[in-house]
């Protein structure tokens, strides 16, 4: 039951982007095609759930024995980068179109502040290794369908009659808006 309110309260009710405002860098910048921001999806998902993994061992295998937890963000950040770097070379390799419409949000999942963020809570949450890694798993699906889900609005709004003062970013961030209260609907699920 426990595993279920993680996966629920991460997804929905504590959605990274449209309830603690993280990684909008991406959610706005990628958003603007449904098959796009399912790439940065997969890509931010794949790098947050690897990274809770090698963050937690890292956190209590060598950083906590050692007695050197102050270098928890920057050894987190090493973890990310690498991460990035890795995920980078993989769509350069098999899936080109996807890496040249991701551009260069793809390395800034280096610097996505969900990424770094979640790394971070997981070890403030005390979570054990099964909790973090379904915790960072269901954050990044959360952070998938935000993103997917925007981009669906995005590109809706595109074959709409939008008066010319509210056309591009401005209609954006009033539709995000709209989405994160939406989304705040969901805060009566999960304590």
């Amino acid at each position: 039951m426990e595993y279920f309110v993680i996966v629920i309260g991460a997804i929905f009710v504590n959605n990274v982007v449209l309830s603690q405002f993280l990684g909008l860098c991406p959610f706005l910048g990628v958003s603007n095609k449904v098959s796009t921001s399912l790439g940065m999806g997969a890509a931010v998902t794949f790098v947050m759930t690897v990274s809770s993994i090698v963050a937690y061992l890292i956190q209590y295998y060598i950083l906590v024995p050692l007695g050197i937890e102050y270098m928890q963000t920057i050894v987190f950040i090493l973890v990310i980068a690498s991460l990035v770097q890795m995920v980078e070379i993989m769509l350069k390799k098999l899936s080109p179109a996807l890496y040249q419409a991701l551009g260069i949000f793809l390395p800034l999942i280096t610097t996505n502040c969900a990424v770094l963020g979640i790394a971070i809570l997981l070890v403030q949450k005390e979570f054990s290794l099964g909790e973090s890694v379904v915790f960072a798993a269901s954050t990044a699906v959360g952070f998938s369908l935000a993103l997917v889900l925007f981009a669906g609005l995005r590109e809706r709004l595109e074959l709409e009659d939008v008066p010319a003062a509210m056309k591009g970013m401005p209609i954006a961030i009033l539709t995000a808006g709209i989405l994160a209260m939406a989304f705040m609907g969901f805060s009566g699920l999960v304590r």
